[in-house]
């Protein structure tokens, strides 16, 4: 039996429901933040949540997809335990990173419209 192939689906299924599930909450707030960044602009403030979001899923589900190609064979259920709880985590660690970094330069970009 191939634990690669039992390992990928397993791998996937979690952290494309991570991935799914951080985007909504990030989408959800992110539309308040970016409507006091760009006051009385809705639509603007909306297109541009729109636009990180799709951004956000193509680059971490894209990202998970050709990190499979790197793996390593797995010859025991530990061995598939550690890959994917250490896979699974890198994946979260980048969102974070991502998550602070779009705040961080969304901010800086807005003020030097504003200004």
């Amino acid at each position: 039996m191939n634990l690669n192939i039992i390992a990928y689906i397993i791998y996937l299924s979690i952290t494309i429901f991570i991935i799914l599930r951080v985007g909504k909450i990030c989408y959800k707030n992110g539309n308040i933040y970016v409507a006091e960044l760009i006051p009385n602009h809705a639509d603007i403030c909306q297109k541009i949540n729109q636009v990180l979001l799709l951004g956000y899923y193509l680059l971490n589900i894209g990202y998970c997809a050709m990190t499979l190609i790197s793996w390593q064979k797995i010859i025991s259920l530990t061995q598939l335990t550690e890959i994917i709880c250490f896979k699974t985590a890198v994946i979260i660690f980048i969102i974070s990173v991502l998550h602070y970094l779009n705040i961080i330069i969304i901010t800086k970009y807005i003020h030097k419209l504003i200004k």
